[in-house]
């Protein structure tokens, strides 16, 4: 008998940590596509809310370079701003998504009509819960 309350016991735990992680990944996925909207719509100052402080777009050897270039966040709100960035109606697939306690990782492919690209991107959850975005990696397809 007490192995089956034992048995019972583990299974109600595993369960909950399942609906823990789901509720997280969901999370997650709407802060992500929140923030492509955001970007969609040139809503700078929407998009600054699901990005953090620190927030860092690295580029590898895109449009034509051939090194790294760091965007801030800054730099990056401005461009959404004047336009020259966002403006398009993507669509969001997302490969995967990983939750390591309060960090966590999509693989996300933006497909939209001016570019389409893969995306690696680092959030963080802050004191109140809320998912930011801390950095993303892109790669044009």
């Amino acid at each position: 008998m007490k192995k089956y309350i034992l048995i019972g016991l583990v299974s109600f735990l595993v369960w909950g940590s399942l609906q823990a992680q789901h509720k997280e990944e969901e999370a997650v996925k709407a802060t992500v596509t929140a923030f492509a909207k955001a970007a969609d719509d040139n809503d700078a100052t929407l998009l600054d809310n699901y990005l953090d402080e620190n927030y860092r777009i690295v580029m590898n050897r895109m449009f034509g370079s051939k090194q790294v270039d760091v965007m801030p966040k800054a730099v990056y709100l401005e461009k959404i701003r004047s336009k020259e960035f966002g403006g398009d109606d993507r669509q969001l697939k997302f490969d995967l998504v990983i939750i390591n306690g309060n960090t966590a990782m999509a693989k996300v492919v933006f497909t939209g009509s001016k570019m389409s690209f893969t995306s690696v991107l680092n959030l963080v959850k802050n004191e109140g819960g809320d998912w930011k975005l801390v950095n993303e990696i892109p790669v044009l397809i």
